[in-house]
């Protein structure tokens, strides 16, 4: 007898998975950060870690997304051969109805950001569809669902290669790691996969992400199989890169390894790697019939007491409205900063259109003279909220735009996540800027220091407009100073030569 499955069941389950995801974090990834906390020597990213599970916590209580980016949906389903579906609707439909509601949800509305044509429109469809499907037929009678939110920063880091048969997988990813950067959120997970094709094996890197971490566990009992002794290989080697917490420098870069593999071709050797960021955002449940999926919430308990507030002993408190390009020059690389007052905002829609703008020799909407920009496109607000989560975007897509701004608009300043590249750093220390980071994986806690937020500018863009937010004390630490010194450089050469166990190339 086969087992029929409700429309709505199947859409509803899908759309409480995907809120449920927004603001819990998986209790394995909870519990493994809080032990990578507790040993973390690094005060930088200790700090980040504490804003991280701070916001984690927040999130669990407020029931508001873990990151400004929301992602884009995964699913995989594995679909029991006795099983019926009661609909007309392909399961691509399906899906892309769950995520509909999901994401349109009135009480915690998550951030768009699926565009429906990826070269020439690139518009906004406004409601996070369509998701990534992947659907498998196995036996039984039940539909096993896999639901993921992957958010840009660490899936733009994504890599892929075809390794020669004799190559070493250990080299090729203590090779690719570093040139990652922080873009992905660190600490967070890796993915591989190895073997089959190229397609499968990107596929097995995504799946692998949708395991659980064990690797204290793993480490606890020790390894049986050889696998298991490379996951603990690749753990142990990565996080003596001293890369760490937000690519500040520390011992943890990395929380587990997962690898999957596949048969291959004898001439082949395909070998894909993904991240996964701060904001690990997946749920796994099975559908059988009886109705929609029930997802149990985690114990408060599950969170150390850890509670980050800031720290006006240790920290500078700046004024936005009076700030000067003196005072940004004064400013050391690694020093934390409290910002209050007026911050515009603006990524990539937005640099795109102020360079159209200003080839044209057309006004901007917004004076840039002396002001600070940050990179962020934040959820919509509920209730009380003046913004929704708010946290930074990965600041190396703004770098070919960073001397335009500098040059031509009088900005001082820019905040964001992770590194910036050369080209960006050289534009900093020629007209005396800075650039500052704010946590990635901290994006409710960021939002509680935004006051007021008002849309000045190409408020077609949506989440991409140009903001002005109205802050009190957001912290934020110097990453790149007015000389040019970038902390994402220095912060992971002193640990990875501190941990001491991969050789530091010369400088």
């Amino acid at each position: 007898m086969s087992v029929l499955i409700k429309e709505e069941d199947f859409i509803q389950s899908i759309a409480d998975g995907i809120q449920f995801i927004s603001y819990y974090h998986p209790v394995d990834y909870i519990r493994h950060l809080a032990r990578a906390y507790e040993r973390e020597e690094s005060p930088a990213a200790r700090d980040a870690m504490a804003q991280i599970l701070t916001n984690s916590r927040m999130c669990a209580e407020g029931k508001r997304p873990l990151c400004q980016d929301t992602g884009i949906v995964n699913v995989f389903l594995k679909v029991g051969m006795g099983v019926r579906f009661d609909t007309k609707r392909t399961l691509q439909e399906l899906c892309d109805e769950g995520v509909r509601r999901g994401y349109l949800n009135p009480d915690n509305p998550l951030r768009a950001s699926v565009l429906d044509d990826p070269l020439f429109a690139r518009k906004n469809t406004r409601d996070n569809t369509p998701c990534i499907l992947h659907v498998e037929l196995v036996p039984g009678d039940k539909v096993d669902v896999q639901l993921a939110s992957k958010g840009g920063g660490s899936e733009n880091k994504s890599k892929f290669a075809m390794l020669n048969p004799s190559d070493s997988l250990v080299d090729w990813v203590l090779k690719t790691v570093p040139t990652m950067g922080a873009g992905w959120c660190p600490p967070g997970m890796l993915g591989i996969g190895v073997g089959g094709t190229a397609e499968k094996a990107m596929l097995m890197a995504k799946q692998s992400l949708m395991e659980d971490i064990d690797m204290y566990e793993l480490l606890a009992r020790g390894p049986q199989n050889k696998l298991e002794e490379l996951r603990i290989e690749l753990y142990e080697k990565v996080n003596a890169l001293g890369i760490g917490a937000q690519g500040l420098g520390g011992l943890t870069t990395v929380l587990d390894v997962k690898i999957n593999t596949f048969p291959t071709h004898a001439a082949s050797k395909p070998v894909a790697m993904i991240p996964n960021c701060a904001a690990t955002r997946h749920a796994h449940f099975e559908l059988d019939g009886s109705g929609p999926a029930r997802l149990d919430p985690p114990s408060l308990s599950e969170w150390p007491e850890v509670h980050w507030a800031p720290d006006y002993n240790k920290s500078k408190q700046v004024d936005l409205n009076t700030l000067t390009k003196e005072e940004v020059a004064s400013w050391k690389p690694g020093q934390t900063l409290l910002l209050s007052g007026k911050m515009l905002t603006g990524r990539d829609a937005a640099h795109k259109r102020i360079q159209d703008m200003l080839a044209k020799g057309e006004p901007l909407p917004v004076d840039f003279t002396n002001r600070v920009i940050y990179y962020v496109g934040p959820v919509d607000p509920v209730r009380d909220e003046v913004v929704g989560p708010a946290g930074p975007t990965t600041a190396t897509r703004m770098d070919k735009f960073t001397d335009m701004m500098l040059e031509q608009t009088g900005l001082i300043a820019m905040i964001g996540k992770s590194e910036r590249g050369p080209v960006a750093i050289e534009s900093i220390k020629k007209h005396g800027s800075a650039y500052l980071m704010a946590v990635g994986g901290a994006a409710y806690l960021v939002s509680k220091a935004i006051r007021g937020a008002k849309v000045l500018g190409f408020a077609d863009l949506g989440m991409e407009a140009i903001y002005e937010f109205d802050v009190k004390d957001m912290p934020v630490t110097v990453a790149v100073d007015a000389q040019g010194t970038s902390v994402h450089t220095t912060g992971p050469k002193e640990w990875q030569a501190r941990i001491g166990k991969i050789p530091v190339a010369a400088a």
